[in-house]
């Protein structure tokens, strides 16, 4: 990758170190987006570098990308909705909006997707009483509540801009923001492995999407190999379609919504309503959110080996934004999607034009309730395969942060921050403080940042 200048410290969200103890890039450019330049090197080579934030592709292979990374968003950001009575295709159009916003306000520097944030289910199910099914007849409540949220969290970033990066940093070093990195994938991991447990054969099908998804990586190269999870999930989709709808094996496809849904249309949009009660239910999501995005942003930091922390600031106050704005209109709540690290993981490509087409495919899937019942046609199996490995790459680049810090695990209070941490968010160990539920992954974040003041204060190591 091509050296770069540092032109951090002309932002007033600079006032932080690097990261960790590897050498960082700086983005390149001083104005409010990067200077872009093309990418070099063939992708198809077996021992292509990375392709970095301030770098582009052609259309075509961006195009294919993009379209990677909307599909690894698609499973959790449809069924978020779901479970809360929202409409799906109205968070899919939304997300690919707030995409493109966060890409905006971000000045391209953070390559991040927005999608459902499962942080609001609990609450919303709460202050509206949903039943589960159907759509949630209190919806306008719950949006009220989620606007406000998104304002405090906006705030939060504003803050950030103001007084700089530098506390983040001396709250979560390199040891805490691996472990909550891996904690992101490892709290739902079971979450994702009961999806799959229906049947025997639910199981064999999301083991055939690993194994398909696996090859791809591993027995190919060049650009189908960074298409690994989108080839990888088209082909089980076909091998699960001749199973069960040509040979009669399992739960058949069924493609009556595909059939009955028009080729273009406007998802309906809700008013919210403000309420009291419901608005400090969710103000509180906004802490959750921090810790989680801001885990997100340490991993891209780690993996890409450039300095995205001075932008914490812009990236929060866009998510912030982006979900008062989401709410406004009947949509969800929105925070960076672990899927799309995952993704980034495993391809090297961490351009952030690719997140601003992505963005671009999930409006046009929005807006084609056809299209959109094709993709919820995929089965769960299916998706609950491709989320093994997801969730598993994510994991492990929390580790890879150890390692490229290298953490040293002789110490006592490494030893218990790591494990302390790891358990509690893979358990799901859940504080309930004031009546809110911090959840595992709030809970193990706010232990292990403790455990570190607490040990980097008074440690005698």
């Amino acid at each position: 990758m091509a050296h770069s200048q540092n032109t951090s410290s002309s932002s007033t969200e600079s006032h932080s170190q690097p990261t960790s103890e590897t050498a960082l890039q700086d983005i390149e450019g001083s104005g409010w987006f990067p200077n872009w330049k093309p990418y070099h090197a063939s992708l198809d080579a077996v021992d292509a570098p990375p392709v970095n934030i301030y770098e582009y592709l052609p259309a075509g292979k961006s195009i294919l990308l993009a379209i990677q990374h909307t599909f690894a968003m698609f499973g959790a950001t449809v069924l978020a909705p779901l479970l809360m009575g929202f409409d799906a295709n109205l968070a899919i159009l939304m997300s690919g909006i707030c995409t493109i916003l966060f890409f905006c306000i971000t000045g391209g520097r953070m390559p991040s997707y927005l999608g459902s944030s499962f942080a609001f289910i609990g609450p919303v199910i709460a202050v509206t009483a949903y039943a589960g099914t159907g759509f949630n007849t209190n919806l306008d409540v719950a949006l009220g509540g989620i606007i406000a949220c998104g304002i405090f969290y906006a705030l939060i970033g504003l803050a950030v801009m103001a007084v700089g990066t530098r506390w983040i940093e001396s709250l979560m070093p390199p040891i805490v923001t691996g472990a909550i990195v891996m904690i992101i994938g490892l709290n739902l991991a079971p979450v994702t492995v009961q999806g799959i447990s229906n049947s025997n054969f639910d199981i064999w099908m999301a083991l055939l999407t690993i194994i398909s998804i696996g090859s791809v990586a591993v027995f190919t190269k060049g650009m189908i190999r960074r298409l690994l999870l989108l080839i990888g999930l088209v082909m089980a989709y076909v091998i699960y379609f001749l199973l069960t709808n040509v040979l009669g094996y399992g739960t058949p496809i069924d493609f009556k919504g595909v059939q009955e849904a028009s080729w273009f249309g406007l998802p309906t949009l809700h008013q919210p309503s403000f309420h009291l009660s419901a608005m400090i239910a969710m103000i509180p999501i906004a802490f959750i959110l921090v810790a989680e995005n801001l885990g997100h942003f340490k991993a891209v930091e780690g993996m890409t080996q450039t300095r995205v922390t001075p932008y914490v600031g812009r990236a929060f106050f866009a998510d912030g934004v982006a979900t008062a704005l989401s709410a406004g209109v009947g949509g969800t709540g929105v925070t960076t999607y672990a899927e799309n690290i995952g993704v980034m993981a495993v391809t090297k490509v961490y351009s952030t034009t690719i997140f601003a087409l992505a963005g671009v495919v999930a409006i046009l899937l929005g807006l084609s309730p056809k299209f959109g019942a094709l993709i919820q046609s995929i089965p769960p199996a299916l998706l609950g395969g491709a989320s093994i490995v997801v969730f598993g790459l994510i994991t492990i680049a929390g580790i890879k942060i150890w390692i490229d810090n290298q953490i040293d695990f002789r110490k006592n209070s490494n030893l218990i921050i790591g494990a302390v941490t790891v358990i509690m968010g893979a358990g799901n160990f859940s504080l309930n403080i004031a009546g809110f539920d911090l959840g595992g992954i709030g809970t193990a974040t706010l232990v292990a940042i403790v455990l570190n003041l607490l040990f980097t204060r008074f440690s005698i190591e």
